[in-house]
């Protein structure tokens, strides 16, 4: 490996470990959109017009999944968080892509 990619690498991993500090407001867990159907039996729902719809975050906490309930006006922050996160899933497998890259290096 060239010293120039070498000095690629690690540039390019120090931009990605600078990144994560960005990701300040990342949620872990899956989103839920639901519609539901009331009791009233005269009401529209109950002829395909759902109420909703409902949103949702689904967690795990020690162990067992929740589902958290999230305002209509906290879609949007909840969903950015939910983006953050998979930020930083791919940022986690390209800085384990360049560690063993120099971590083969070093053997070599």
């Amino acid at each position: 490996m060239s010293s120039r990619f070498l000095k690629h690498l690690l540039t390019e991993r120090a931009r990605l470990l600078a990144e994560l500090s960005t990701l300040s407001r990342l949620l872990h867990g899956s989103w839920v959109e639901r519609y539901s159907v009331c009791a009233r039996l005269d009401c529209d729902c109950h002829q395909g017009a759902r109420h909703g719809p409902r949103y949702y975050l689904v967690i795990n906490e020690a162990g067992h999944q929740k589902q958290k309930y999230v305002r209509h006006a906290q879609v949007k922050a909840a969903v950015q968080g939910l983006a953050e996160y998979r930020r930083l899933q791919e940022i986690v497998e390209r800085i384990t892509q360049i560690n063993l890259a120099l971590m083969k290096e070093e053997l070599a």
